[in-house]
């Protein structure tokens, strides 16, 4: 039997659900000594202690010859040119029990700010939150050009020490810059995102750009697509002024040109795998960024360099043209140095997508008008929520609750659905023996085919139960703090906003929100109120001191 045979015996029988290591060792084993294409009723019986079933004589027949057919079925499938892009004909929905309503974007405004003058000098105004940029640019104290080529020369300057940045688009920035200021000039200004120059992290597609995903074997890869988050930043004035770096194939913050540092610690990595936009924000190098979360990817980097990062609810943002890593648990955010630029961000980009089935049309208004003295917030026990970050809270006047979040399946259930839908979307990189340059996904997308189709079902299945516990844990809570729930919240879909609420050893630390499914408004109010009482974002890394000590460092 040829060593292709045997891969696609080895396919056949995962996707009959009979499926492990340990399975494949033992069928590979008989594999290698078999001289045709036929699996024989001996192979199917080696294997039945790790299938978890005892077959008769004649059940081994039967099976062997179901799965000597399923192998050619498997054969023909793999000859069609399926790629990451390809979605299944199926989407999850993280509220089934959800009326849909009728299309409506809802209201955002920004309020203008009274006499707010230019900053003194390119520092203050390279940290300006977006709200102020927008602000400067629609009074025109300052130009989209002007701010473009101030942040253009701050990526040139720190990315070299950071590694935050795959490719600096300065072409494109600089033309989108002066249509923003023509359009500005002529009173067709279109927002707050007009003229701001922002960073896609770098599995987000646009045209005349390489979109490498942090890997080695696509760090030459152009996509002729682009994103729809880039397209409706596009209509909005935004401008693209970089790609920033994730961990290959959107794992940790180790892409193939290095490691993404920490602005407060350039020692330490920016965590991932949204590495590269959370270290390009908090350093100052743009107005905002795009990243994206299936386990932690937005949340865990927003903590360690210390900005603002929302994941919204699952569907609210399309991720078409993006790298899919698991079709039911990705999701597309902003990340920013405010509460506020997170929310005028996602009025931009959010709601239905013909190129997203899981995308949902629902509204989002902004500023939210809440009572506070009416908002029941939950503390989550034992999660270590300090007296301070109470304090604040019960003077915003809400209501702490005690909570306890559901917890019994959370981790295995992402363990299955995520090796699974992951080694599906990368399946052409497994048959294909690819290795290098993917981090440790190598060895999930193998295993990940090994996992049987009833038993990822059944953690579907079991999915949801999880999602009627917290929407039980969410009957008694508008929102809650606090929790360390990244596994469960992106099994849920609930939306979770992170932001600084201090330092530890001189770097951030962080405190997370988390709201009901699609009411990122009620959400995004609470964790502004907290985050003007606190300042804590207001603070800036010590960038040019990692710079003088990088020059003066002895080299080797």
């Amino acid at each position: 039997m040829s060593s292709l045979a045997r891969r696609e015996l080895l396919a056949a029988v995962g996707a009959l659900g009979i499926g492990t290591t340990p399975f494949q060792r033992a069928l590979a084993t008989s594999a290698a000594q078999a001289t045709t294409d036929t699996i024989t009723p001996e192979m199917v019986k080696e294997a039945e202690w790790i299938a978890g079933i005892t077959l008769t004589d004649a059940e081994r027949r039967i099976a062997a010859e179901a799965l000597t057919r399923h192998r050619r079925r498997v054969a023909v499938l793999h000859k069609l040119d399926l790629g990451n892009a390809i979605a299944p004909a199926f989407a999850f929905n993280p509220a089934p029990w959800l009326v849909p309503t009728p299309p409506n974007r809802g209201q955002v405004e920004l309020a203008a700010a009274k006499n707010l003058q230019k900053p003194a000098s390119d520092d203050d105004l390279a940290f300006a939150p977006l709200t102020t940029l927008a602000e400067l640019i629609r009074t025109k104290q300052i130009s989209s050009t002007e701010l473009t080529k101030l942040y253009l020369a701050r990526l040139k300057k720190y990315n070299p020490a950071l590694l935050c940045v795959v490719t600096i688009t300065e072409e494109l920035a600089l033309q989108q810059a002066q249509a923003a200021d023509k359009a500005i000039a002529t009173g067709a200004y279109r927002g707050p995102l007009h003229g701001i120059p922002w960073a896609a992290k770098d599995l987000i597609a646009y045209p005349g750009y390489k979109t490498t995903w942090g890997a080695k074997p696509f760090q030459d890869q152009e996509l002729k697509v682009k994103a729809t988050v880039a397209q409706r930043l596009d209509e909005a004035g935004a401008v693209l002024v970089g790609k920033t770096t994730l961990g290959a194939l959107a794992m940790g913050d180790v892409w193939f040109g290095g490691t993404t540092r920490n602005p407060w610690n350039i020692q330490q990595g920016s965590s991932g795998s949204s590495a590269g936009t959370a270290s390009a924000v908090a350093a100052g190098l743009v107005g905002f960024g795009l990243g994206s979360e299936t386990h932690g990817s937005i949340i865990s980097p927003s903590s360690r360099c210390g900005v603002t990062g929302l994941r919204p609810t699952f569907g609210r943002v399309s991720r078409y043209g993006c790298m899919t890593l698991s079709w039911t648990l990705d999701k597309i955010g902003p990340m920013g140095r405010s509460v506020e630029d997170c929310a005028l961000v996602l009025a931009a980009i959010h709601g239905f997508d013909r190129h997203d089935a899981a995308t949902q049309e629902r509204p989002f208004q902004w500023p939210a008008k809440v009572n506070f003295q009416q908002l029941r917030v939950g503390v989550v026990e034992g999660a270590g929520i300090s007296d301070n970050d109470r304090q604040v809270l019960a003077n915003l006047g809400v209501k702490l609750v005690p909570i306890t979040l559901p917890r019994s399946t959370a981790s295995a259930l992402m363990e299955i659905i995520l090796d699974v839908e992951a080694a599906a979307a990368f399946d052409d990189l497994t048959r294909a023996g690819v290795k290098e340059g993917i981090g440790l996904w190598e060895r999930i997308f193998r295993r990940g085919r090994f996992i049987s189709a009833v038993d990822y079902l059944s953690a579907q299945r079991a999915r949801l139960l999880l999602m009627e516990e917290m929407a039980k844990v969410m009957e008694h809570v508008d929102l809650y703090v606090g929790g360390a729930d990244m596994t469960i919240t992106n099994l849920t879909g609930h939306p979770t906003i992170c932001l600084p609420n201090g330092f530890r050893n001189g770097t951030p630390t962080a405190l997370t929100f988390t709201g009901r499914l699609f009411d990122e408004s009620t959400l995004l109010a609470v964790a502004k109120a907290y985050q003007d009482a606190t300042g804590h974002h207001l603070k800036r890394p010590p960038l040019d001191k990692w710079i003088a000590e990088k020059k003066n460092a002895p080299q080797p």
